[in-house]
C-alpha cells in the first residue's frame, strides 16, 4: 500500500509543470487570483504581476524608471512596470528554474479581434514566446466577468492537451471563454481575429481649472464578425482559440514589395 501511494505521488510530481502567471490587470486582480488556485492544484505556479491595472499597455517596456517588486502575502509578486517587464523579471530573477510555458490571465474581458493589438495580456504571452517559452493568453470575455472558474477549467484541459501537443516555436494562443457556467460551453473552435470598425472614440472634458483633457473610450463596435472569427465563437458559446504568431514578417507579401523596391 506504501509503494502504491508513492508512486501515484511520483506520477503527480511527474506531470507537474513549472508555470509562469502573469496578466494586465494587476496581482491582485480575481482573475489571476482564480487561475492560480486551479493550477497550484496540480502544477508549480510563480505569480508575477503588475501592482496596479496595465490594461492596454501592448508591449511596452519600463525603461525610464527602476522597476521595483514585492512579495504579497499569498505569495504573489507585485511588480511596479508592465506586463512584459513581469514575464521578464520572473523568468530571470524571480523564479528558479526557467518557466517551461508563460500563462497570461485570466483577463478581465475579451481580447478579441484588433484588441490584441493593445492588450497587455497578450503582449506578456508574446513576450514568453519570444524568450522561448511557449505561452497562453487567456481571457474571459464579458464586463461583468462572473464565471472565471469556467476559464480557469478551460486552462486546465489546454494544459493537458499542450503537454502531448507542443506549440510551434513562433506561436501563441489566444483563448476567450464565453462568460458563462462550464457545463453550458459549447465546445472550442479554432478561430481567426475579427475586426473592430474604425471610429474616433475619444471622449473630451476639461480638468477643474477649465484645462482640456480627453479619455479614450470604449472601443468600437465589432464589423467583422463572421463566420470562423474570434468574435463569432465567442458570441455562439464556444472557447474561441487563435494561434498569433510572434513574428510579424508578411512574407506573402515579399514579391510585391520586391517588385517596387527594384524601382527605387
Amino acid at each position: 500500500m506504501v509503494l502504491i501511494r508513492i508512486t501515484e505521488l511520483a506520477k503527480r510530481v511527474f506531470k507537474m509543470i513549472n508555470i509562469l502567471l502573469s496578466n494586465d490587470d494587476g496581482a491582485t486582480a480575481s482573475g489571476i487570483e482564480v487561475l492560480a488556485e486551479q493550477l497550484l492544484h496540480q502544477h508549480k505556479v510563480t505569480v508575477v504581476a503588475p501592482h496596479k491595472n496595465r490594461s492596454g499597455s501592448s508591449s511596452a517596456l519600463t525603461l525610464d524608471n527602476p522597476i521595483r517588486c514585492q512579495q504579497l502575502a499569498n505569495g504573489f509578486y507585485s511588480v511596479t512596470g508592465t506586463p512584459c517587464d513581469c514575464v521578464h523579471l520572473g523568468s530571470y530573477r524571480i523564479m528558479q528554474k526557467k518557466p517551461e510555458i508563460v500563462i497570461a490571465g485570466i483577463n478581465h474581458g475579451a481580447n478579441l479581434g484588433d484588441d490584441v493589438l493593445y492588450s497587455g495580456t497578450v503582449a506578456a504571452a508574446m513576450e514568453g514566446r519570444s524568450m522561448g517559452f511557449p505561452a497562453v493568453a487567456i481571457s474571459l470575455a464579458s464586463q461583468q466577468c462572473e464565471h472565471f472558474d469556467s476559464a480557469a477549467k478551460v486552462m486546465l484541459r489546454l494544459l493537458e492537451r499542450l503537454r502531448q501537443f507542443s506549440l510551434e516555436s513562433n506561436v501563441i494562443l489566444n483563448v476567450n471563454v464565453p462568460d458563462r457556467p462550464y457545463e453550458k460551453i459549447k465546445g472550442y473552435r479554432l478561430t481567426r481575429l475579427g475586426c473592430r470598425h474604425r471610429a474616433d472614440t475619444i471622449v473630451p472634458g476639461n480638468d477643474p481649472r477649465g484645462q482640456p483633457v480627453y479619455w479614450l473610450g470604449p472601443p468600437s463596435e465589432p464589423q467583422d464578425i463572421g463566420e470562423g472569427t474570434d468574435f463569432d465563437a465567442v458570441s455562439q458559446g464556444f472557447v474561441s482559440i487563435t494561434p498569433l504568431v510572434v513574428d510579424f514578417t508578411a512574407y506573402q507579401s515579399f514579391n510585391s514589395v520586391k517588385e517596387w523596391m527594384s524601382r527605387l
